[in-house]
């Protein structure tokens, strides 16, 4: 036969080592038995009885046997199917409800064994009731009805302290213990309740009476209060009413007081303010007067200082182009003749010299001037006689509109104008204006007697008559 090979072999020593590890651990999983926390485990036997409680244990297979007993809560219904009779010998049935477990001690838990361990949850709750029902029968009798119906907790207690000892003696614990329904055949406790119910509705009535007779005297209060408070607002409204027409006729008064003290203030702003623009116009007539008077003073004054600037023209010109050349030209001609005799001497008097002619020269101008000055007079005067008493007429009506213009130049700048008239009877609005005007165009005549200081008469009598002749003016002497 062919040999095995080593690692072969190997493969094959851990395989059957691997199976007997997991037969073993199948073999404890079978004989370790484990309680939880709803549950006690019964182990006996080899070894004796004991409880497992919250832990595992390991059962011996064939030398021990381990059995569960629930430690959970039992509630099971409490309703013996005879009537029980009360202390009274009324027949009631009574429907309860019990909740009741093993107690967690050790020597409770022995105990629930040896009495309920091979039974089932049915046999032992059976059993359980029996005991129970016979307890409360018991306690059923020695109470009245209404101790049963009125006190339940009281029937509770009771039970719980009567069942103790007999529970004890089991291993269990009664948890609570309630009475769901109480009745009976004969409509005791149906009649039992008619006294209290009557009294209860008597109390009702009586309360809904009280209360209709409170209703109704906080009703008539309440009414009575209404009437006395509308009274009181109809004399309220009364009051105010009349406080309202007295201020109201207060009101019309002072309306009226004020309406005739503004127009009492506007009449007399009014007449002032006529006065004023009767002031104001009078005083815009002369200044306009007095402008157009300076004005044509200037245009005098600057004509006549054209003809002066005119006369001084001509008279550097004649200077620059005549004398001054003529002078030079001879200084000149004397200085190169008598150049090499005198030229010690000319530079020793040259000064003395030029400051001699110079003063010559401006002396010659200053007489010069003077004679121009005064022919320009001479001519001026000579026109002005020219003037006939028709030219002066002309000249002075024809400036009159200039000034009237003038006059009226203000009223063109104003934009708008408000007439208010005061009914007297006077000329008012534009014909008014147009009047005012007319009356400063009259007084133009007053105004040149003012500026003149002469009346208007004297000055046109001054004025030579037409056809006449101005006489010359004296001639000046000659230098």
């Amino acid at each position: 036969m062919p040999e095995i090979p080593h690692a072969v072999e190997i493969w094959i020593f851990v395989a059957l080592a691997v199976m007997v590890i997991l037969f073993l651990i199948s073999g404890m999983a079978r004989i370790y038995r484990k309680a939880g926390p709803h549950e006690a485990l019964i182990v006996y036997g080899l070894g004796g009885t004991r409880v497992v409680k919250g832990h595992g244990t390991m059962v011996l297979p064939m030398v021990q046997i381990c059995r569960e007993l629930s430690l959970e809560l039992m509630s099971f219904d409490v309703a013996p199917q005879q009537d029980l009779y009360t202390k009274q010998g009324v027949a009631v049935t009574v429907e309860a409800v019990a909740q009741i477990k093993v107690k967690s001690d050790t020597e409770s838990i022995l105990t629930a064994s040896e009495q309920f361990l091979t039974k089932t949850d049915d046999e032992r709750q059976g059993l359980i009731r029996l005991v129970m029902e016979g307890h409360l029968r018991g306690i059923i009798g020695q109470l009245t009805v209404e101790e049963i119906v009125k006190q339940p907790e009281m029937v509770s207690d009771r039970m719980r302290s009567t069942c103790a000892d007999d529970m004890n003696k089991m291993g269990l614990e009664v948890i609570s213990f309630t009475i769901k329904e109480v009745r009976d055949k004969n409509e005791y406790i149906t009649n039992m309740g008619r006294p209290d119910v009557a009294r209860i509705k008597r109390d009702a009535d009586v309360a809904a009476a009280e209360a209709d007779r409170d209703t109704a005297i906080r009703r008539a209060l309440a009414t009575r209060e209404s009437a006395v408070a509308k009274a009181q607002a109809d004399q309220e409204r009364v009051l105010a009413e009349t406080l309202s027409l007295a201020k109201q006729a207060e009101a019309q008064r002072d309306l009226e007081v004020k309406k005739a003290q503004f127009l009492e203030v506007t009449k007399r702003q009014q007449a002032q303010a006529d006065k004023a623009y009767d002031i104001q116009t009078n005083i815009m007539q002369q200044q306009v007067v007095a402008e157009q008077v300076k004005v044509q003073q200037i245009e005098k004054e600057q004509q006549v200082k054209v003809q002066e600037a005119e006369i001084n023209r001509r008279e550097k010109e004649l200077i620059a182009t005549v004398l001054k050349q003529a002078e030079i030209e001879r200084q000149r001609i004397e200085t190169l003749a008598e150049a090499e005799k005198q030229r010690l001497m000319a530079e020793a008097e040259g000064h003395a010299s030029s400051i001699r002619q110079q003063g010559e020269a401006e002396a010659e101008i200053i007489f010069k001037k003077g004679e121009a000055e005064a022919k320009a007079m001479n001519v001026k005067a000579e026109a002005y006689q020219e003037y006939n008493q028709a030219a002066v007429i002309d000249k002075l009506f024809a400036s009159m509109p200039e000034v009237v213009k003038a006059l009226a130049g203000p009223l063109a700048n104003v934009d708008k104008i408000t007439i208010v008239s005061t009914g007297n009877g006077e000329a008012a609005g534009m014909n008014k204006i147009t009047g005012d005007i007319a009356k400063m165009a009259a007084q133009v005549p007053a105004l040149f007697e003012t500026l003149s200081g002469m009346p208007m008469s004297e000055l046109l009598g001054k004025v030579r008559a037409i056809g006449d002749k101005a006489p010359k003016p004296p001639e000046l002497p000659k230098a």
